[in-house]
């Protein structure tokens, strides 16, 4: 008898995972949410910071670019997905943005050694200009919609 009770458990803990598996994810975003500038400076800011934190920030803004800057003809802020575009959210579409989203976190975390390892030798007036005009990129990003 507990033979039969332990099976019938084990065959509803299987059931109910197995229905809770085939639930379909939410669609995801084209641009991740955590692309974000919490904030932008101006030349004097960046002057008082020391040269590691503007090698963060200059990563930081990399990143944003690198992560949002391919799908500018689709939108240039996180939530669009595949589905409010139009596109269908079928499994080889689901794939092959997955794939492109671990390829670019490929191509970012190597970036990022490489800043790590070279970016303390740039020149600090130079890193400050680049994270001024990547900021100046991101900004023009937020009013591409008026071009629309």
């Amino acid at each position: 008898m507990k033979l039969k009770v332990i099976l019938l458990s084990f065959c509803l803990f299987l059931l109910t995972a197995i229905s809770f598996a085939q639930k379909n994810k939410a669609p995801k975003s084209i641009i991740s949410e955590d692309v974000i500038i919490k904030r932008y400076h101006n030349k004097e800011d960046l002057s008082r910071l020391q040269k590691g934190e503007l090698i963060g920030l200059y990563s930081e803004r990399i990143q944003v670019l690198i992560k949002t800057l391919p799908y500018v003809a689709f939108a240039t802020k996180p939530g669009i997905t595949m589905s409010s575009l139009g596109i269908p959210n079928n499994n080889d579409n689901k794939k092959a943005l997955e794939s492109q989203f671990e390829t670019t976190d490929t191509f970012l975390e190597e970036t990022n050694e490489f800043h790590s390892e070279y970016l303390p030798y740039s020149d600090t007036d130079k890193l400050i200009s680049a994270i001024l005009y990547y900021e100046e990129i991101m900004k023009s990003l937020h009013q591409y919609s008026d071009f629309n």
